[in-house]
């Protein structure tokens, strides 16, 4: 279990009174005390191929874990923002417009789309109140999973995702339509953590909150403070999102096991039994939960203690106690046994590499700027840093030398993870992030397929990214 009954003390009576441990303030706070419902997102779905929708950055007061709000940057006045349900092959276009006071712009996370023109291109500046028309051609070959959408204007992308604009994509496909999934009851939880002590609209963060990432004392799920989810089928299926920028979530369902079948970019070849799960920023999972093994009381959905960070890195101590942060609730009903598929959707592992590449992560003094975080010492330059040719094979060794975790993020074309510390990955899945601890070296593997141009590679912790934890990456055409 990666709880410890210390650490459990006082949770007990959580199920009993329906308080909640507030991070970051540490604080019980009964559930009765927040009434107010955030409203439910908008969903949209493609129909005959297509989906096309109007999409606006505002601000807007919103409920937000219960309590009213003001000025929150939001899709739509919605945090989360509107979920967008496409198939591969389909056309996705997106009227957006910026109402904000700053520059933005997308990013579709974790989706195989040409990085220029109107499709995902993080280059793109739309100033406040200027509009921009997206056209997505969703990859035929696309894999059916969760993805999200969110700002990725360098220099504002945290403080744009901290304050509420993010949104969850999801391909449909392969993995929904095996019957036992299909016939699962499936809930969708979007991660973000808020600053109720927040700074007036525009001010950022002290520079030492920044160089660590910055945390929020609230943690919501779908925008909502400690949900109570009625499970009502033999299967339940949760699909998970981290978008908060800096936080990582550790979860455990207490005194359950959780089956993994799916992560960033699909789904797994085979189901993967955990205690608990990790999700860096940006990571995506998907489990599966036996409702006939749960009790008949609530059962909490715990974050669990991690620490990012040396001791004493940057004055910061985050994510240092045992949250929960949703609780089930089976129906009375009786729920029948349920086997799991033992096999998914089958992954292929990539060829054999035409080259090897070495980034290390670190952070320093950076002349004229002060602290920076670094890739292969350098701070983040508008020009090409790596440069790589279209249809080639290549393994990249993320080493980290500094004093605190970075996940690692690369845009349009997903990767595998061949190994950590020389240790061969057992696991050959599809992934956009991973988590390279400090003094770790983790190997990836990327096929550079079917666009050129340019794009980027950074830190998910945006607040890294912001300070210079990002590369500029051109996928040459074929030679």
């Amino acid at each position: 279990m990666g709880i410890k009954r210390r650490e459990f003390l006082g949770l007990t009576a959580l199920g009993a009174t329906g308080a909640l441990l507030w991070q970051g303030r540490n604080l019980l706070r009964s559930r009765n005390s927040s009434p107010l419902a955030a409203p439910i997102p908008e969903i949209y779905r493609s129909e005959g191929g297509s989906l096309e929708i109007n999409l606006e950055a505002r601000y807007e007061d919103v409920i937000l874990g219960g309590e009213p709000t003001r000025n929150m940057m939001t899709y739509n006045g919605q945090i989360p923002g509107p979920r967008l349900e496409v198939q591969p092959g389909d056309r996705l276009i997106i009227h957006f417009k910026n109402s904000l006071d700053q520059p933005t712009n997308l990013h579709f996370h974790g989706l195989h789309l040409s990085p220029e023109g109107n499709q995902d291109n993080v280059f793109l500046h739309i100033e406040p109140g200027e509009t921009f028309h997206y056209e997505l051609e969703i990859h035929p070959q696309q894999r059916a999973g969760t993805y999200w959408y969110h700002p990725h204007h360098h220099g504002f992308v945290a403080e744009q995702l901290f304050q509420g604009l993010a949104g969850l994509i999801v391909v449909r496909g392969d993995l929904d339509e095996l019957p036992e999934i299909r016939a699962a009851q499936e809930e969708f939880f979007v991660l973000q953590d808020f600053n109720r002590d927040r700074p007036p609209q525009g001010m950022m963060d002290s520079h030492m909150n920044l160089m660590a990432g910055r945390e929020g004392n609230l943690i919501t799920v779908n925008g909502l403070f400690h949900p109570e989810i009625a499970v009502t089928k033999d299967l339940l299926r949760l699909r998970l999102l981290n978008a908060s920028p800096s936080r990582f979530y550790r979860l455990q369902l207490y005194g359950q096991k959780l089956m993994q079948i799916a992560g960033d970019g699909g789904a797994f070849s085979q189901p993967l039994e955990r205690d608990e799960l990790l999700l860096t920023p940006g990571q995506r999972a998907e489990v599966l939960i036996k409702t006939q093994d749960l009790p008949k009381t609530p059962i909490h959905l715990l974050n669990l203690p991690y620490q990012r960070a040396q001791m004493g890195m940057m004055g910061q101590q985050y994510n240092n106690a045992t949250v929960a942060i949703a609780d089930f609730t089976p129906s009375a009903q009786t729920f029948a046994p349920v086997q799991i598929p033992a096999q998914l959707i089958p992954v292929e592992s990539l060829p054999e590499p035409s080259r090897t590449r070495r980034f290390t992560l670190n952070h320093g003094m950076v002349p004229g700027q002060g602290m920076a975080f670094l890739i292969n010492g350098e701070a983040y330059r508008d020009q090409p840093q790596t440069t790589v040719r279209l249809n080639d094979v290549e393994d990249w060794e993320i080493v980290n030398t500094g004093t605190m975790d970075h996940p690692f993020h690369v845009h349009v074309n997903g990767f595998q993870v061949v190994s950590r510390n020389g240790v061969p990955e057992e696991n050959i899945a599809w992934a956009d992030t991973v988590l390279v601890r400090v003094g770790e070296t983790v190997k990836i593997r990327i096929a550079f397929r079917d666009f050129s141009g340019k794009t980027v590679y950074h830190c998910h912790i945006l607040d890294h990214e912001d300070l210079g934890m990002m590369g500029q990456l051109e996928i040459l055409p074929a030679s």
